[in-house]
This record gives structure tokens, sequence and C-alpha cells, in this order.
């Protein structure tokens, strides 16, 4: 591999963490008109969804020998992967976390809603965590396995995903859960 491939790979597995980061706890926000970003959080489950079956897909397509669609189905993940980032990353410059557990929508969990929000919180704080630091893993290994395909690497390519598709998965599932549980809160 070309070192200055790798060194990109490498910049953009810790310049896409440090983004996420810093949109996550930068209070000032940017303003946008109308709503429309409400909305992203709705479209970013929709897109984890997707991905997910659109991995099991190339999951499947690979275990029957069909190389081709599951080139199809892995490209088609990794560019929904992108939007997603755009959405997310979006998002966040322009909204404040939701807050799990925050009925009333002000910001803050007060003891009320602490207690009201029981043991599903740790549960939902649990399940994000595990979805937090798994991303940032599968970044580079996403786009390690992406170059090996496109380079025709399949040697490099097939042991590296062994590692990758689960993780990528679980990720995506865990990004579908981990949405379900807060959307009552948006």
């Amino acid at each position: 591999m070309p070192k200055k491939i790798q060194n990109i790979i490498l910049f953009l597995s810790i310049i896409i963490p440090l983004i996420v980061a810093l949109l996550l706890f930068t209070p000032g926000k940017l303003v946008v008109s109308g709503n429309w970003n409400l909305y992203l959080p709705h479209i970013n489950g929709s897109i984890n969804t997707i991905t997910s079956f659109v991995l099991l897909f190339g999951f499947i397509m690979i275990k029957r020998q069909n190389r081709d669609m599951q080139k199809k189905a892995m490209t088609t993940a990794f560019f929904l992967g992108i939007l997603f980032l755009i959405s997310y990353i979006l998002y966040h410059s322009t909204t404040s976390s939701t807050i799990f557990g925050d009925v009333n929508r002000d910001g803050i969990l007060d003891e009320a809603e602490t207690v009201l929000a029981g043991g599903m919180r740790s549960i939902y704080l649990l399940i994000l965590l595990s979805h937090i630091l798994l991303a940032i893993i599968v970044v580079p290994l996403v786009l390690f396995a992406f170059y090996f395909a496109l380079t025709d690497k399949f040697d490099k390519h097939k042991k590296i995903v062994r590692f990758t598709l689960p993780i990528w998965l679980y990720v995506s599932v865990s990004g579908v859960v981990v949405y379900l549980l807060i959307r009552p809160y948006y």
C-alpha cells in the first residue's frame, strides 16, 4: 500500500471522530432557517437501517460467490456511510444533542425525568457507548477494506473484512437501536 494512501486513511480515521466530538461538545451551533435539520435524525435512522440490510445482502452475496453483487452492495454501504456522516455532521452542527429521558425537551435531565427513564437510560447509554467506540474503530477498517478491494488485493481484503463486517454491522444495527430508543425525546 502506498504510504500516501495509508496516511490519508489514518488522517481520516483521526479527523472524523475529532470533528464529531467537537460538534457534540461545542455549545454554539450554526443558525439555519426553517426546521429542516430536525428531520435529520430520522433520515439517519433510515440510512442506518438501509445500511444494515445492504451489509447483510453483501455478506449473503459473497457467500453465494456472487462478487459482482457483493461489490455493488458494499459500495452502496460505503456511500450510505458517507451520506450518514454528512447528515450527522449537519445535524450536530445545527442542533444541541438530545438527552435520553429529557421528557420536556429543555436540555436538562432533572431528577423526576431520571427516575422516569429508569434502567432504560443505562441500557441506552451502554448501547450508545459501544456504538460510538466501535464506530471510531470501524472507520479505518472500512477504508482499508475498500482500498484493498478497489486495488484487487483480495487476500488483504478478505483478512480485514473478517473483522470489519461484524463491527460495521454492529455499528449500523446499534445505530438503529440508539435511534429507536432516543426517538421519543426528539
